[in-house]
């Protein structure tokens, strides 16, 4: 009998442990929370450092890279039974040149375990006929053609010896939403379900991307710099965005 209560009295703590545990991974409902997206900015695998570092793109041309900013919009998050979650007012711009703008923070998600996310790369179509707008949109920050009442989607200045522009430069500036000129593009990548994006009230997980710069320019279509050096929208800028949509990001890992 003492041995019993002796075995008893060891089990209790454990069983206890584990409903904790249980309970704490638990999803109550109709509750919300949020997380973070970090983007890791590089250039086929090496930090992107602006203005200093020579790279070489797929082929064979020298660069350097003064300017990298892109807009992350429309997020859409996806569970494993096909139900999905828009989070609404998604616009973010991400400036390698500014570590604050390379972190973006989503609130008010409802919790549950996520299986994908996908979003837009640019901004849409509604939004670039919205005129100048405020925020991540506000025409301050570079990124919209005020002669052309639409927003630059992804932009990247630099320098090559192989471009024939003046000072060698390389003006690679994104956008368009008419066909057949349009260039807003869709990334969107499965979560290992091993490990999803687990939103909870208690916690607020990180999401970390790797960013590939020279997406831009190898793909569907290797550039040579020596034959375009410059697109500002138009059919080389749809050439550009074809590239990036399956190249520029990468999943990395979540911190649960």
């Amino acid at each position: 009998m003492k041995l019993s209560y002796y075995l008893l009295a060891c089990l209790c703590p454990i069983i206890l442990l584990s409903s904790c545990k249980k309970s704490n991974d638990d999803i109550a409902p109709d509750t919300k929370s949020g997380f973070t997206i970090e983007f890791e900015n590089q250039v086929s695998g090496s930090p992107l450092t602006l203005n200093t570092v020579t790279y070489k793109n797929a082929n064979g041309d020298d660069f350097k890279i003064n300017v990298f900013k892109y807009y992350i919009s429309n997020i859409k998050l996806s569970k494993a039974d096909g139900s999905t979650y828009a989070i609404p007012e998604s616009y973010f711009l991400i400036d390698a040149s500014k570590s604050e703008l390379t972190n973006i923070s989503l609130k008010d998600v409802p919790t549950g375990d996520y299986t994908k996310i996908e979003y837009t790369i640019g901004v849409d179509y509604a939004r670039n006929f919205a005129g100048a707008q405020t925020g991540a949109l506000d025409p301050v920050n570079g990124m919209f053609w005020t002669w052309n009442s639409g927003y630059i989607f992804v932009k990247l200045e630099g320098t090559s010896p192989q471009s024939k522009a003046t000072g060698n430069a390389l003006t690679f500036h994104i956008g368009g939403v008419v066909d057949p000129n349009n260039t807003i593009r869709t990334f969107a990548t499965e979560i290992n379900a091993a490990n999803p994006l687990r939103i909870r009230t208690d916690k607020k997980p990180n999401m970390h991307f790797i960013v590939n710069a020279a997406a831009l320019f190898t793909g569907k279509t290797n550039i040579s710099f020596g034959t375009l050096n410059f697109t500002m929208g138009g059919a080389n800028s749809v050439l550009v965005a074809d590239n990036y949509a399956n190249g520029m990001f990468r999943l990395d890992h979540i911190h649960n």
